[in-house]
């Protein structure tokens, strides 16, 4: 088994029933566990400013998978939930990345863990830190990459568990 993160976010339509929905379809999924669910935190876009706000949150899970099908089966429950990559950064019914897999560092086509942008986003960073505070990614805990960020933009929306 391998403990692994998965990031989720959405900005269209019943942003917390899709992201609520999308974690019900990795609990229910061969060879996949949630073992921790953070809060819902309202989140301002970031990329392509001009949209809607996302409902962003993580979970934890233990699975049997390597990376890459991990990660397809996160592209799979995007697609289920109606998914359309139109532009990079753009408004999104469902996204789903995989923030680490275990100790592993991964860099190959389509699959780079750790998630080579998480230390840079709050909308990451603080769901992560409802589960995983001393997860430490790239030398630095989860905990103090949020602190050195900030949380301009972030805010909790429920605790951990609140919605399961």
């Amino acid at each position: 088994m391998t403990e692994a993160a998965i990031g989720l976010g959405s900005n269209m339509g019943d942003k917390a029933g899709t992201i609520a929905r999308a974690i019900a379809l990795l609990d229910a999924a061969s060879g996949v566990t949630v073992t921790a669910r953070s809060g819902f935190f309202k989140t301002d876009p970031w990329g392509v400013t001009d949209q809607d706000w996302f409902v962003n949150a993580c979970v934890l899970v233990e699975t049997t998978l390597p990376a890459r099908e991990l990660l397809d089966l996160c592209l799979a429950i995007e697609a289920r939930l109606g998914r359309k990559r139109i532009s990079r950064w753009g408004p999104r019914v469902i996204d789903l990345d995989v923030l680490f897999f275990g100790e592993e560092a991964i860099d190959e086509a389509g699959l780079t863990v750790p998630h080579p942008h998480m230390l840079e986003r709050a909308f990451v960073l603080a769901p992560l830190a409802d589960i995983a505070p001393e997860k430490v990614i790239s030398g630095t805990s989860v905990r103090d990459a949020l602190n050195r960020l900030g949380g301009d933009g972030v805010h909790r929306l429920e605790p951990a568990g609140a919605a399961e």
